[in-house]
């Protein structure tokens, strides 16, 4: 198992994660594809993984039916647009209700 410290020189937080050998070596190998160096394609893969990870969970919380369109949005840190993208792009039955289109027509209103 390796260890690996991520910091910048910007005074950013250090975090420690232990990896496999598996996982080292295919780190090692995405930051020679992408000419990068392991701090920086750790945090890359971070931000992508973390904003995956916030679009699955809103994904499962509206296919449930536990949110509807506003709060799924929410739950993946993007605009209802951006959110009716994802729905579209992944087959999901859109859910609106009449709240979430008359929060809509008021925010276009605003606008």
């Amino acid at each position: 198992m390796c260890v690996y410290g991520v910091s910048d020189r910007i005074h950013m937080p250090s975090v420690s994660v232990r990896l496999s050998e598996d996982e080292k070596t295919e780190l090692e190998s995405v930051a020679d594809l992408l000419e990068e160096d392991r701090s920086t394609t750790i945090r890359k893969a971070l931000r992508e993984g973390l904003a995956d990870l916030r679009v699955r969970h809103a994904v499962e919380q509206y296919q449930s039916g536990d949110v509807g369109i506003a709060e799924a949005a929410r739950l993946a840190n993007v605009s209802v647009g951006e959110w009716l993208t994802i729905a579209r792009d992944r087959n999901l039955t859109v859910q609106l209700t009449r709240e979430d289109i008359e929060r809509e027509v008021e925010t276009a209103r605003e606008l």
